[in-house]
């Protein structure tokens, strides 16, 4: 018989079962990147880093990331999501807890890379978890609140990581950006646990939905998969990797993935230089970055509402351009913190109307392997970024010219979004279904 399936229960099932895990995850995710920008205020001086080292090290990271991102991926598609991301967890929290002994630049750079290593595949993992889960018309919203734990990330990771730093210093004799690093490691290596006993691989393995709920969600699914393309047919994995669309949303992906961790790996040393302690830079690191929260929500909101990405992507370059030159122009100043939460604006709202593209041109094995390599070669912009900022710190007094280098990154992500993304509306955001409850059969 008919059996009436109401849409968005089902959708707000899913969302409340998956999501908050997930946020939290990237939020330990995040946290273990980036905390090196908060142990910077005083480890570099302990393990003697200079500006450029220091950048150096933040930004290898994703040479370990570029490297190993792409047969994550794939592995992952064949081994099932929970366990391959309960494994991701392991590791990396094993490696960032490691990252307290470092002695010096190499033992520094050497972590940092291998840490990178540890994480590759996370992040288009989940991106690619999220298609067998929620139709395209969703998935910017979904993006945009999964990546809510980036701007969270730097937001309580000031007052978290300075705290900690606080004190724990002199505790076992350890200094308070080692314990940081030890403690802000640990969630990892105990959460792989709920990862395999919480999430299922697929709709098909969730017992909290049913029947006639898991067919109409494979029936919605599978009509996105008959629209999206490249030509309408599935393209192989080498076809995929040779694309010049797929190598277009690389660079623009590139630019954004430059900009913020550049920001953001400095800011901490941005505020400071104005006078500030380190507790009271931890503080102040909240308020762009929650800013950068209602600015992810919002475009997320508006680029599903409107069914359109292109022109999104262009507003949110602009303001990274015009929020990062206007902080290199107003130099070590309050009021250039009011032009660096106009940047973590642009920086964070790109984020939802960005990551529904690629599987809006792939599917298949395809899928899998363009997300990856879009994210592996544009998370290289968080190698490019740091060292930019640190080498144009290494020759003057302030980090203003370091700043006129990132906003280049929004211009150049400005022109390749302009030329390259289609500007109609995506074929695949359009509902399948009629905006009322879909009758599907039922036992």
């Amino acid at each position: 018989m008919d059996q009436v399936i109401n849409e968005q229960k089902v959708m707000n099932k899913i969302f409340w079962r998956l999501t908050p895990l997930m946020v939290f995850l990237y939020i330990v995710s995040y946290l273990d990147r980036v905390n090196v920008g908060f142990a910077a205020l005083t480890m570099n001086k302990d393990i003697g880093l200079s500006p450029v080292m220091y950048g150096l090290g933040a930004g290898i990271f994703f040479w370990g990331y570029f490297l190993f991102e792409i047969p994550s991926n794939l592995i992952m598609s064949k081994v099932g999501a929970r366990i391959w991301i309960a494994r991701i967890l392991f590791t990396w929290g094993l490696v960032a807890i490691a990252m307290a002994w470092v002695q010096g630049p190499k033992s520094f750079l050497t972590m940092r890379f291998i840490l990178g290593v540890a994480e590759a595949g996370f992040f288009p993992g989940v991106i690619l978890y999220w298609t067998y889960w929620f139709p395209a018309r969703y998935r910017a919203r979904i993006i945009s609140y999964f990546m809510l734990a980036i701007p969270l990330s730097f937001g309580i990771g000031g007052p978290i990581s300075t705290g900690i730093m606080a004190l724990m210093h002199g505790a076992l004799g350890l200094k308070g950006w080692q314990w940081l690093f030890i403690m802000e490691g640990l969630p990892a290596l105990l959460l792989p646990i709920v990862v395999y006993l919480w999430l299922p691989d697929k709709p098909k393995d969730a017992k909290w939905l049913t029947e006639a709920e898991k067919k109409w969600l494979e029936h919605e699914l599978e009509a996105d998969r008959e629209q999206v393309s490249v030509k309408k047919t599935e393209v192989s994995v080498g076809k995929t990797l040779m694309s010049p669309m797929v190598w277009a949303l690389c660079i623009i992906y590139f630019a954004r993935t430059g900009s913020n961790y550049g920001l953001g790996l400095f800011m901490p040393q941005i505020i400071k230089a104005q006078g500030y302690t380190n507790m009271q830079t931890g503080w102040i690191m909240v308020i762009p970055y929650v800013i950068g929260c209602i600015a992810m929500l919002a475009f997320g909101w508006s680029s599903d509402r409107r069914k359109e990405r292109k022109y999104h992507l262009l507003i949110a370059f602009v303001l990274i351009t015009g929020g990062l030159w206007g902080a290199g122009l107003l130099g070590p100043t309050t009021a250039s913190l009011v032009v660096l939460c106009v940047a973590t604006i642009g920086i964070n709202g790109s984020n939802p109307p960005f990551w529904p593209l690629p599987s809006a041109y792939l599917k298949g094995p395809a899928a899998a392997a363009g997300i990856a390599l879009v994210n592996s070669v544009g998370n290289l912009g968080g190698f490019a970024g740091p060292y930019m900022l640190g080498w144009a710190k290494q020759f003057s007094t302030n980090f203003s010219s370091g700043l006129y280098m990132l906003g280049c990154l929004g211009v150049i992500g400005f022109f390749v979004t302009l030329f390259a993304v289609k500007s109609q509306k995506v074929d695949n955001l359009a509902p399948q279904t009629p905006q009322k409850p879909a009758a599907v059969q039922g036992d």
